[in-house]
């Protein structure tokens, strides 16, 4: 007897807003592009293509076409598909270059030296 699997599909498990923030976080600091717009398309599949494509102005058809393998859509397209969901984006300082970085240096306020100071008086 051959045990059969059903392929696995992350939608099926994106059921509340904690969740859904998490995926879309963790798919944003891979250094693969692609890993971040097919979770975004799983979270719409998630929601719901069509009322996804409706809210962000597109087609479902066209949606579909822009979380494809190997597409590359416009950030006026994901920036919609975004505020759709009812997500955003917040952008942070990496904590390894947060740590190199050094307290911003204060400039020293200039003053008179005292000979100068002597010879204004005069």
């Amino acid at each position: 007897m051959k045990t059969t699997y059903a392929p696995f599909d992350a939608a099926d498990y994106l059921d509340n807003d904690v969740v859904i923030a998490e995926y879309l976080t963790a798919a944003a600091e891979d250094p693969n592009p692609e890993v971040f717009l097919a979770a975004l398309g799983d979270v719409a599949k998630a929601k719901g293509m069509a009322k996804i494509a409706k809210e962000a102005g597109l087609g479902r058809e066209s949606l579909y076409k822009t979380f494809g393998a190997g597409a590359h859509p416009r950030y006026e397209t994901v920036s919609a598909v975004l505020r759709a969901l009812g997500v955003k984006l917040t952008i942070v300082i990496e904590p390894r270059r947060a740590a190199r970085r050094k307290a911003p240096r204060t400039r020293a306020v200039a003053r008179p030296s005292k000979k100068r100071a002597v010879a204004a008086r005069d």
